[in-house]
């Protein structure tokens, strides 16, 4: 088997050895949907339920399941072929596309701002946004989190460049935050929750007001040109899935507290803050995510600018 590997994003932090596995894993099979999920959200919900399994064997096809470490790797691997569905927040499909990558929008979880803040340690003398000019902030490259601290800091009156940016998956991030090596972090739940329990971490500012925060559904274009109908029956499943977890929180905690080794209460904390209800693109998404583009664009961190619109299945289509 040939291994390509063709980055769409210079700093997205690729594990390759994930994706070969996940190519090797499904070399050869016919009628599989590959699926990319990460530690924690809905699609991880779905795989321990076992339902989308029992819908897929009935129609003659199979499930494959990979985990990602977060949503730019799993873009990569969406990129080279190695997956035909998974989920990110709003920033890595962005790089993605504007890195030539055949992914298509297929739906959207409402904004769930609280889900992402950026944090400071609970003695820390920083008391705003605006304190960070000349800090050093931890964050996940080409994450949701970048979007989140570039406007955050544009609403304080501070520049991009006047902040020194650590660039650092969550678990490296957690270590330099808790050693004093950065003076803030910005990242999501469950990371979020888990530092705010841990370190008593305290929130410099949360999405609120600032940044939407979406969480996004995609399929290769390929895969969604070829098997359509089973986009749509693991959305649909994806939505079964969706209206129990908002109606009984508590249990979907105790579901997925020792598959994150987080407490239960921890977890709990994160999805509350979490949105519910799984929806086809709408315009007004669009437009939000384009603005989100844009904003990559003019910082001079995307190598073109791209149109969301050209990469967005609608409902009904």
């Amino acid at each position: 088997m040939r291994r390509i590997i063709q980055r769409w994003i210079t700093s997205a932090v690729l594990s390759v050895s994930i994706v070969a596995a996940a190519v090797s894993a499904s070399y050869g099979q016919e009628k599989t949907v590959r699926i990319g999920f990460q530690k924690y959200g809905k699609l991880v919900l779905l795989k321990s339920k076992g339902t989308l399994e029992e819908k897929l064997k009935a129609i003659g096809y199979k499930v494959a399941w990979t985990e990602f470490p977060s949503g730019p790797p799993l873009l990569e691997a969406l990129n080279v072929g190695a997956i035909d569905f998974g989920n990110t927040g709003e920033a890595p499909p962005i790089f993605a596309q504007a890195a030539g990558a055949p992914i298509q929008y297929v739906a959207y979880e409402p904004p769930a701002p609280k889900g992402e803040a950026i944090l400071v340690p609970k003695d820390s003398l920083l008391k705003s946004v605006a304190d960070l000019k000349g800090k050093k902030v931890a964050l996940n490259k080409g994450s949701n989190v970048h979007y989140l601290l570039v406007k955050a800091l544009e609403k304080a009156g501070v520049k991009y460049s006047e902040i020194e940016p650590a660039f650092l998956a969550p678990a490296d991030a957690r270590a330099a935050f808790e050693r004093g090596a950065v003076d803030a972090w910005v990242i999501w739940d469950p990371f979020q929750a888990a530092a705010e329990a841990a370190t008593g971490a305290r929130t410099l500012a949360d999405g609120t007001g600032i940044v939407s925060n979406y969480q996004f559904y995609f399929s290769s274009k390929k895969f969604l040109e070829s098997d359509a109908k089973i986009v749509d029956l693991v959305l649909a499943q994806l939505s079964e899935v969706d209206d129990w977890a908002k109606g009984d929180i508590h249990a979907v905690a105790e579901q997925l507290a020792p598959s994150i080794g987080l407490s239960v209460p921890v977890v709990e904390v994160a999805l509350k803050r979490q949105s519910y209800g799984i929806k086809p693109l709408t315009d007004s998404v669009i437009a939000d995510q384009q603005q989100v583009a844009d904003t990559f664009f003019a910082l001079g961190l995307l190598p073109k600018a791209i149109k969301i619109s050209d990469v967005a299945r609608r409902s009904g289509s």
